[in-house]
């Protein structure tokens, strides 16, 4: 059977006891290394102790207020399966949660939502080339529940440690539950997206400078703007999408969602928009700096071949007339005098002379 296929089988057998399996036993219980956390806060505040996935559910179930926070990073179909079962994920959901490699979206799934952030950091480097990475990217999937918020992470970074210690730090809106956790995520994200823009108006003020600066034609380097706009890309295509899943999020009401949570989503939609005109801008700006460099390029080729027709000019006059003298004939103007040589020589250098004052006048040398 494909692994669609036993996602769902196991999804919906979840669904159908709405989540409240037998949590008597820890039966494909899905600690393990891929688990960076899993905690159990009531009224906003985290609850001691190291528990199983079971018995943190448990726990959360016998008071009215609690949840689960249950951190996951790059998990495999079989390490999923428990955590799918368990909280009752829909099969397309943890299909998406396993294989990654998404579009940022917000889909509902009964009363669960699922939501994919592309997380984006800032690669440092000493200077910028026509190889360097600028930007690097991975991904957050989010599952929100009721009593649940299931945190499924991809790539190098990302980490969401310091964002645990910081809403932990706030237990008045910790306590609004699990979609105090989305948005603080969802803000990190943007948060983390305005930080990398910032960062990349650097490299753009750098490479503009170069291109502008004395002798550019030759100092500067097409691949580098290249390089640039590739990455510039790649930071597009994380940030653009997520601005329809956080309108959703702002204003179509969810049973998951609190209300006064929703508010807050407005907030993060503006962060991003301002992100994304600023990418915009970038993208039209670094257009603009390679086709000031092309026309630059194009110019300094323009003053070479003007400088090499001008000195072919002058190197023709000597040329010309030591052809003319060289033809060995008897009767030649001047041949047999004695001031003959000196007489050709200082024509020659008379005329050489005018043509290069003539083309220094005119800028072609």
């Amino acid at each position: 059977m494909s692994m669609v296929g036993n996602l769902r089988r196991v999804a919906d057998l979840a669904r159908r006891s709405r989540r409240r399996v037998d949590l008597s036993h820890p039966a494909r219980s899905p600690l393990g290394s891929t688990v960076v956390n899993c905690v159990v806060y009531r009224d906003g505040v985290r609850r001691p102790g190291t528990h199983t996935v079971e018995e943190a559910v448990r726990q959360a179930r016998k008071h009215r207020g609690g949840f689960v926070w249950l951190g996951l990073h790059e998990p495999d179909e079989e390490e999923f399966a428990g955590v799918a079962e368990l909280f009752g994920l829909h099969p397309l959901a943890v299909e998406d949660a396993v294989q990654a490699h998404q579009r940022p979206k917000v889909e509902q799934y009964d009363d669960v939502l699922f939501a994919v952030f592309k997380t984006v950091t800032y690669v440092e480097h000493a200077e910028l080339t026509a190889t360097s990475e600028v930007v690097n990217t991975g991904e957050i999937m989010v599952f929100t529940g009721p009593d649940f918020v299931v945190t499924v992470r991809h790539g190098r970074h990302g980490s969401l440690g310091p964002l645990r210690e910081d809403l932990e730090a706030d237990p008045q809106q910790l306590a609004k539950g699990p979609s105090a956790v989305l948005h603080a995520i969802a803000d990190h994200v943007v948060d983390d997206y305005v930080t990398v823009a910032d960062a990349v108006q650097n490299d753009i003020d750098q490479v503009e400078t170069d291109v502008f600066s004395p002798n550019s034609a030759r100092n500067a380097d097409a691949g580098r703007i290249y390089q640039l706009k590739r990455e510039l890309l790649e930071l597009k295509r994380a940030v653009v999408p997520l601005a329809r899943p956080l309108d959703r999020l702002a204003t179509e009401p969810r049973s998951c969602i609190d209300k006064e949570i929703q508010a807050y989503f407005r907030d993060v939609a503006d962060h991003l928009t301002r992100v994304t005109e600023q990418i915009t801008a970038f993208d039209a700006l670094l257009d603009s700096i390679l086709q000031a460099h092309l026309a630059q390029v194009a110019i300094a080729q323009n003053d070479d071949a003007r400088k090499i027709t001008a000195w072919a000019a002058i190197i023709a006059v000597p040329t010309m007339v030591c052809g003319v003298y060289g033809m060995n004939f008897d009767h030649m103007p001047e041949l047999r005098w004695r001031f003959g040589y000196p007489l050709v020589l200082c024509v020659i250098a008379t005329a050489c002379l005018l043509l290069h004052r003539g083309f220094k006048r005119n800028g072609w040398l």
